[in-house]
C-alpha cells in the first residue's frame, strides 16, 4: 500500500505543503502539474517555497491555490541564542515579502489553539509575547507614524472552552476592528518526527484549525473574513499511525536487502501490516497524537522566534538587533 493511500485510509492530513509535495512527487517520480517548488539553502535553515498555481495542482496536493513557505531549521531544538536570532531574521524577511504592507496598515494577530494543552499552546504563547500598539495610536499617532503599525491581538481559545466556533469569534472582531491583514498562528501536525518543533510554515491561504489532528473547524481565510489572511504554523505533534507506518517501512527495507528474509517478505501482504496498525490504534480510532516530552521548551523557543519575527516585520522602526526589547 502506498503511503498516500495509507494516509487516506486513516484520514491522516498533512498540514505542511512541503510534505504533501514530497510524498506525491516521491511516489510518482514526476513533477506535480500546476505546482512549483523552489529551494534555498542557508547557513542554519533550508527555505522551500511551494506555489500552487492551478486547480489541477489544488486537486493533486490538497491545498488551496497560493504560496507556502517552509523554513526547516533543526537548530530550533538546540539552546543557541545566536542561531535562534538568525532564524528569527530569516522568518522576518519572508514575512515582509509575503505581507507587502503599507506603512499605515492595521494588523490583527490571532493566536489559535488551547492554552491549557502544551502542544496546542503555540498561538496563545506568541500572543503573550507580542507588543500590541493599536490603542497607542489614539494617544500619540504622530510619534508612531512610520515607526509602528497598528497591531491588535487575540487568543480566542477553542470550541471546547468557549462553546463558540473560533471563526465566529474572529469574524466578529474583524467586523469591528476592520484590519487590513489577519495573521493566524497555530500548532500543526507533522508527517515526520524530524519536523516537530523545527519547521515553520507561512501560507497566504489562511488556515483550517485542527485539520492535522482530524478535528477540522471552520476555515479562517480571505473568503470567510473579507480580508487577507496569512497563517504561521509549526508542527508540535505527529500521528502515531505515521510513526507505525515508518517502522513497517523500515522492516520491509530490511527484508528486501536480506536474502534470507526476502522469501518471507514476498509472502506477506502490506495490507496485513496496515490491519495490524488499525487494530493497535483502534482504542483511539486512529487519532492518537505523539509529542516529545520537551514540548514545553520547544513551544517556548518557537513562540519567541515567531514573536520576534513579527516584531521586526510589522514595525519599520524596530532595530533588527534590538527586537527582543519589544517582546513581552
Amino acid at each position: 500500500m502506498k503511503k498516500s493511500e495509507f494516509y487516506r485510509h486513516l484520514n491522516v492530513q498533512l498540514d505542511l505543503a512541503v510534505e504533501a509535495h514530497q510524498l506525491l512527487r516521491g511516489e510518482s517520480g514526476e513533477e506535480i502539474p500546476g505546482v512549483l517548488m523552489d529551494e534555498q539553502q542557508l547557513e542554519y535553515a533550508k527555505v522551500t517555497t511551494i506555489t500552487v498555481e492551478t486547480e489541477e495542482g489544488v486537486e493533486a496536493i490538497g491545498k488551496p491555490k497560493g504560496q507556502y513557505i517552509t523554513i526547516d531549521a533543526p537548530e530550533i531544538r538546540n539552546n543557541n541564542h545566536l542561531v535562534h536570532e538568525d532564524i528569527t531574521h530569516i522568518l522576518a524577511d519572508r514575512l515582509i515579502k509575503l505581507m507587502n504592507l503599507k506603512d499605515d496598515a492595521s494588523i490583527l494577530l490571532i493566536g489559535l489553539g488551547n492554552w491549557n494543552a502544551t502542544p496546542d499552546a503555540l498561538g496563545p504563547q506568541v500572543i503573550n509575547k507580542t507588543m500590541v500598539t493599536r490603542h497607542l495610536f489614539q494617544l500619540s499617532p504622530h510619534e508612531l507614524h512610520g515607526q509602528m503599525r497598528k497591531i491588535s491581538a487575540l487568543s480566542p481559545g477553542v470550541l471546547g472552552i468557549t462553546g463558540i466556533e473560533t471563526a465566529e469569534i474572529i469574524r466578529g472582531i474583524v467586523d469591528h476592528v476592520k484590519p487590513d491583514l489577519v495573521i493566524a498562528i497555530d500548532a500543526l501536525a507533522a508527517g515526520s518526527l524530524e519536523r516537530v518543533g523545527t519547521s515553520i510554515q507561512l501560507a497566504d491561504t489562511g488556515i483550517h484549525p485542527g485539520s492535522g489532528v482530524g478535528n477540522t473547524r471552520s476555515g479562517i481565510n480571505e473568503e470567510t473574513l473579507g480580508c487577507r489572511v496569512i497563517a504561521i504554523g509549526l508542527p508540535t505533534v505527529v500521528n502515531a499511525a505515521i510513526i507505525a507506518h515508518d517502522v513497517v517501512e523500515g522492516v520491509f527495507e530490511q527484508f528486501v536487502t536480506s536474502p534470507t528474509l526476502y522469501k518471507l517478505y514476498k509472502g506477506i501482504k502490506t495490507e496485513t501490516f496496515s490491519q495490524i496498525i488499525d487494530d493497535v490504534l483502534a482504542p483511539f480510532q486512529g487519532n492518537l497524537m505523539v509529542t516529545p516530552k520537551e514540548i514545553d521548551l520547544l513551544i517556548k523557543t518557537s513562540a519567541k522566534i515567531i514573536a520576534g519575527a513579527l516584531a521586526i516585520s510589522l514595525h519599520p522602526g524596530i532595530d533588527r538587533e534590538d527586537y527582543e526589547h519589544y517582546l513581552q
